[in-house]
């Protein structure tokens, strides 16, 4: 027999062996330590249910091209475990699948069990059935949560060790999360002794886990485990330390913006505000910084939470909803990233010192290490910049409110006001100009018939109960519906009390009114005038929530629906009360029939229901109807978009997928923060200072994300829509998204200009080539000092091309005019 040479079997041997061979992970009071080395660890948080299987490699792929070395993700107990015992890891759910994207791409993971995780989801990611469990108290020392919550948290990890995803076991996974800014409430609970005992309890159960990698706590500033690392969270981390000394300091969510209400506008936080944050945390010893979020994606189906958290996740992050690059933030974001790590081993070993530059507000930080030094210099005046004269005796001017990195302490690489990195302008183009035109709609009406009577429900009691817990939160609605004995024909006013967000009512199955309460108080009082006929009367009210509440102290007992009521009829001269029906016999119905018989899914056996098509007439602003309509699908790689403007509230699906609730009737308030956008100063979310909001007295949320992977090339589509308010489905459009615009700055000559449009677009013209731009932004530039040299020479290497570099050379001036400024181009995708 014939013997294999030994040198190939010794490289399988090798091979095999790394294959299966583990990273350690360990910590020290400077950084995580992976296989014995000290590391930076940047990391962005992408949540796979907020987006496809098929996205994820291209998400994945574009983080670790921004710099990124991590992504973290929550876990989802409530999509992982919608009903109690029956698990959901199929699709967008799958969680090995989405943790071996990661691994193949060679980054690391952060993994966030939770399992409660705030994060805009629905009920903060606890699911409603909870509730029906005696004894239940949410996050709280008693056995009934703790016995769930260690299932949940036990069956997520078992699963990931036997795909061997932790990173002993050769996987991506180098930390994990139990509870989730749990210190935010605790001093809010009423009980101090029972939530510091479940907080260590929770310690304690998770490294029972023995998953190999630390457990962290973010938030956990008091009272924190000493066998778990506690965190930051917020906009600035820099001036935050763990109390503790043994261990590093790390930042687990950098909002890159904000999230989105129905009745607000968009948040943007500016490229140079978060890296004004980032580098000032490392120049105060940081050493894991994770962006949240690096792609916020969509809340699909009734995922969003709130309430009144809209169907769109963006949260202006460097990948947007649909996964495109978001220039300037991502490039500007990477250039820094790439300064960084160019300096870990001193930042990480090295020995520093913090010196105020005759300022508190101006600090130089010094590190040293062997004969080497790299330096930051921070500038936190929001209205002056500052000139820092080092010990080498250069000056360097600080720009307001940005941070000057000098890896040898002599020349700025990097200044985070000063971004070298193209701008781009997303836009969203009709697939074909006539495509609202061949759209043919048809129709069919809500079938409510059977809930217009207290005839059939579930059960009957004779009290208004909680929405959440009696309906399981399986759907949106519940119904109450109760019957009297009227002597004769009368007027009264109807009065329901809700705690509800939205509410109808029907008498004798006639709709005689509709309300929805305003974001933030969800306690609102419906009056409307009814006519009652003698003999038997039937009242019917659907109540409606629009996501539940995620966050806060005891936010799980946060009512929703009729609760207590009171229901009751008013006498109209009086104005006394004449019949109150609180206590009557009320019968139970959750959901809507279409959602029983899955009118979404547009079965076969349903279709001689609709009504309309091609050649039929449709009626619209019409409540309580359906919709459908064919399409094909767009060509090409673009993401699309659903404009559902003209539609007033529902639920959108296209092939069977949910693309979540819409609402375009609701207008965004103006908030001052719509008036001034300077990156200079804090940044806010809430409260007074507001700024950079744009969208002001616009439909909240106008586009919808359709996922490529949802739609079908070469054959029909099917869109449904059901509109509970009443809209006009004929005005819906569909568009792609892609780069309109792109531009990009210069300031000094030997500086590289590049240009880049996406998908496959090139560059059609250079519109503006100048040295100085009066007045515009992106898009739309004016005036300024024109250069025929080079406009010449950018329309000469750029159009045609899908993307374009070119240096800034002195021959641009010449023959121009001007004597300096700014090089400003602008092209067209």
């Amino acid at each position: 027999m014939e013997r294999a040479p030994l040198l190939p079997l010794l490289l399988l041997a090798a091979v095999a062996l790394a294959a299966v061979s583990g990273t350690e992970v360990a910590y020290n009071d400077r950084a995580l330590v992976i296989d014995g080395e000290r590391r930076i660890v940047i990391s962005g948080s992408i949540h796979y249910p907020r987006s496809t299987p098929e996205m994820w490699p291209d998400l994945i792929r574009k983080a670790k091209e921004g710099g990124l070395d991590a992504i973290e993700t929550y876990v989802f107990w409530n999509g992982h475990e919608p009903r109690r015992r029956e698990y959901n890891f199929e699709g967008s759910y799958d969680i090995v699948r989405f943790f071996k994207e990661i691994q193949d791409a060679g980054m690391y993971a952060i993994l966030r069990i939770g399992p409660y995780i705030c994060g805009e989801w629905n009920y903060g990611g606890l699911p409603a059935w909870l509730r029906e469990i005696s004894g239940m108290q949410f996050r709280m020392h008693n056995h009934p949560f703790e016995r769930e919550m260690e299932t949940f948290t036990t069956l997520i990890v078992d699963k990931l060790k036997e795909a061997k995803m932790f990173a002993g076991q050769g996987g991506p996974i180098i930390l994990s999360q139990i509870e989730n800014e749990y210190g935010n409430i605790m001093g809010k609970l009423n009980n101090n002794e029972s939530a510091s005992e479940y907080i260590h309890w929770c310690a304690a159960m998770a490294n029972k886990q023995n998953v190999g990698v630390p457990w962290i706590m973010c938030q956990q500033d008091d009272d924190v485990p000493s066998n778990v690392i506690n965190t930051c969270n917020g906009f600035y981390c820099h001036d935050w330390f763990p109390k503790r000394t043994d261990i590093p300091k790390i930042w687990t969510e950098n909002w890159t913006g904000w999230f989105k209400a129905w009745d607000k506008p968009d948040f943007h936080r500016s490229a140079e505000d978060i890296a004004f944050s980032v580098a000032m945390f490392f120049q105060k010893r940081g050493s894991l910084q994770n962006y949240y979020m690096y792609h916020g994606g969509t809340n699909f189906g009734r995922t969003s939470g709130g309430p009144y958290i809209t169907t769109s996740y963006d949260y202006d992050a460097p990948l947007d909803e649909y996964g495109n690059i978001r220039q300037p933030k991502y490039g500007h974001l990477k250039d820094l990233h790439n300064v960084l790590k160019s300096m870990e081993k001193i930042l990480l070993h090295g020995d520093y010192k913090d010196t105020n530059m005759s300022s508190t507000n101006v600090t130089m930080t010094k590190y040293t290490l062997d004969n080497s030094s790299a330096c930051f210099i921070s500038n936190k005046f929001d209205d002056k910049e500052v000139n820092v004269t080092l010990d080498t005796g250069a000056t360097h001017v600080v720009p307001a409110w940005s941070v000057s990195i000098l890896p040898d302490c002599k020349t700025v690489a990097y200044n985070s006001a000063k971004i070298k990195t193209q701008t781009s302008v997303m836009v969203k183009r009709p697939e074909v100009e006539t495509v609202r035109e061949s759209l043919a709609w048809s129709w069919m009406p809500v079938n409510l018939q059977p809930f217009m009577t207290d005839e059939k429900g579930n059960f009957r009691k004779n009290e208004l109960l909680e929405q959440i817990a009696t309906s399981g939160d399986q759907s949106d609605y519940l119904w109450y519906r109760t019957s009297f004995e009227h002597k004769g024909e009368a007027t009264y006013k109807l009065h329901v009390n809700t705690t509800g967000h939205e509410l109808y009512a029907f008498v004798n199955g006639k709709l005689v009114g509709k309300q929805h309460s305003p974001n933030g108080g969800f306690v609102f009082q419906m009056e409307t005038p009814v006519k009652l006929h003698s003999g038997k009367n039937y009242i019917s009210l659907l109540s409606a929530t629009i996501g539940l509440k995620n966050y806060g102290a005891l936010f799980e007992m946060m009512p929703a629906g009729i609760v207590g009521g009171p229901v009751k009829l008013v006498d109209t001269v009086t104005n006394t009360t004449a019949y109150d029906l609180s206590n009557s016999s009320w019968s139970y119905k959750a959901g809507l029939a279409g959602e029983y018989r899955e009118t979404h899914l547009d079965k076969a056996d349903d279709r001689s229901q609709w009504s309309g098509g091609l050649n039929g007439t449709i009626p619209v602003h019409r409540p309580f109807t359906w919709y459908k309509a064919t399409f094909e699908a767009p060509a090409g790689e673009e993401p699309v978009v659903a404009d559902l403007l003209g539609l007033g509230k529902g639920v959108v699906w296209v092939n069977g997928n949910n693309l979540g609730r819409y609402w375009p009737s609701y207008v965004a308030a103006d908030m001052g923060g719509c008036k001034q956008c300077d990156y200079r100063g804090t940044f806010k979310a809430e409260g007074d200072g507001l700024k950079c909001l744009t969208g002001c007295n616009e439909p909240s949320q106008r586009f919808y994300h359709v996922p490529r992977s949802f739609l079908k090339a070469g054959e029909p589509n099917t869109m449904v829509l059901f509109e509970e308010a009443g809209g006009d489905p004929t005005r819906v459009n569909l568009h792609t998204v892609a780069v309109g615009a792109a531009c990009a700055e210069a300031a000094e000559v030997g500086d590289q200009v590049a240009l880049a449009c996406s998908h496959g677009r090139t560059i059609s013209s250079v519109d503006v080539a100048s040295l100085g731009v009066a007045r515009g932004k992106c898009g739309a530039y004016e005036g300024g000092c024109e250069s025929k040299a080079a406009l010449a020479a950018f329309t000469a290497a750029c159009v045609g091309k899908e993307s374009c570099t070119v240096p800034h050379t002195e021959d641009f001036r010449a023959g121009s005019g001007c004597d300096s400024g700014v090089l400003t181009v602008q092209a067209t995708c």
